[in-house]
């Protein structure tokens, strides 16, 4: 017990040292140790880095999961060392509500039928999302997490160890200030006038207190200045390591673009497949930008015009069995054509098609019993067969 208390005393006189030395820095009363300027720059580094890690950290985990309430739910189930439940995603949960308003409106109806299609889709899309979400989490936001919680915590904890050792050294190097400026009072200013020898021997005895004052503060600053200088070794070592970890967030940042790209390419895959399937569909348009409109005479040329089909079906420009059109001799219908803008580069295959490129605006139109999968485009003089797939139509 007296081991304890005596170990008390002491921390808390250490610890009141430090707070003095700390104020008296504050109010420039005392002289501060500074670090060298490379030291200072490993420092401002390591801040930088630990600064944006978290933040890039917090909004990736905003991009997997938007919902604020699950991302607590998930936080606690990590802090508390248990396994995060699956979770349904928005696309699965949508698949099973489109599934089951099929089944309830009418499986073999044209919009039953769409919606089982849509709903497969859909399914597909969620699916691949929990593929990105679980890719994603393992190789990025794991790599991130563990620098925050793992090597920040040792670089900070040797930080502050470092700061404390400085506290020391500067409170040893005003201790032994403030012992030789005593000194050096008690030996030029000796009671040597005195003419009784009482006083003089107290100020020679004076005098020798102040030396052994002096030659303990030189011994702790020893100490103290060896203890910093160990200190600020082991704390450099690790700051450095901050290059280490910039080389395993780049490569963990590689990782993470290589599965985002797999995930959109596998959705770009599933929604060109849905869009093939939903041309198959009678009463099915695709890529009409007009709002609907009531169902008007199938006679009427403004209804050909507004829900002109643009889905892939099957290839071939005239029905089989009739001869094929020549394109210099077909004339744009008096009404139906459209102003379309062009998505991507297209090569023509052959001279029927029209080469295009993207950004471009074109004007296009179908002919009857033309492939769905193909409309005439025309730009100035040229004119020759564009896929649906690489347009967007305009009004």
């Amino acid at each position: 017990m007296d081991f304890n208390m005596k170990k008390l005393a002491s921390d808390a006189g250490i610890f009141f040292t430090r707070a003095v030395q700390f104020t008296e820095e504050k109010f420039g009363q005392a002289e501060k140790t500074e670090l060298d300027a490379h030291f200072e720059n490993l420092l401002t580094r390591a801040d930088s880095t630990k600064n944006w890690t978290e933040k890039i950290l917090r909004q990736t985990e905003v991009l997997l999961q938007p919902n604020p309430s699950a991302r607590v739910e998930e936080f606690l189930y990590e802090k508390l060392d248990r396994k995060v439940p699956s979770r349904v995603t928005n696309g699965e949960l949508l698949a099973q509500y489109m599934a089951e308003a099929a089944s309830e409106l009418g499986p073999t109806t044209p919009y039953g039928k769409t919606l089982i299609k849509v709903a497969e889709a859909e399914k597909r899309l969620g699916g691949a999302e929990r593929d990105f979400i679980h890719t994603a989490s393992i190789n990025f936001l794991t790599p991130l997490r563990n620098f925050l919680e793992g090597d920040w915590k040792t670089i900070s904890k040797e930080r502050r160890l470092l700061q404390n050792r400085r506290l020391d050294l500067d409170a040893c190097k005003a201790r032994l200030k403030k012992a030789k400026a005593a000194e050096a009072k008690a030996t030029t200013v000796p009671d040597f006038q005195e003419t009784r020898p009482r006083n003089y021997i107290l100020s020679a005895s004076a005098s020798a207190l102040w030396n052994d004052e002096v030659d303990k503060a030189e011994q702790e600053l020893r100490v103290a200045q060896t203890e910093f200088d160990r200190q600020a070794e082991v704390t450099r070592l690790l700051l450095e390591g901050i290059s280490s970890t910039h080389v395993n967030h780049l490569r963990c940042l590689h990782e993470f673009v290589e599965s985002q790209t797999t995930y959109y390419a596998q959705c770009y895959r599933h929604m060109l497949d849905l869009q093939k399937q939903l041309g198959r569909f009678p009463g099915t348009f695709i890529g009409t930008t007009e709002p609907a409109s009531p169902p008007l005479s199938s006679t009427s040329p403004t209804t050909t015009a507004a829900t002109m089909p643009v889905v892939p079906s099957v290839a071939g420009l005239a029905p089989p069995g009739e001869a094929a059109l020549c394109l210099e001799e077909v004339a744009p219908p008096a009404s139906g054509t459209r102003k379309a803008r062009v998505l991507y580069d297209y090569e023509a295959a052959d001279s029927s098609e029209l080469a295009l490129l993207a950004d471009e605006l074109i004007t296009v139109y179908s002919l009857p019993g033309m492939d769905p999968d193909w409309l005439i485009g025309e730009r100035g003089n040229k004119k020759g067969k564009v896929p649906v797939t690489y347009l967007e139509l305009l009004s």
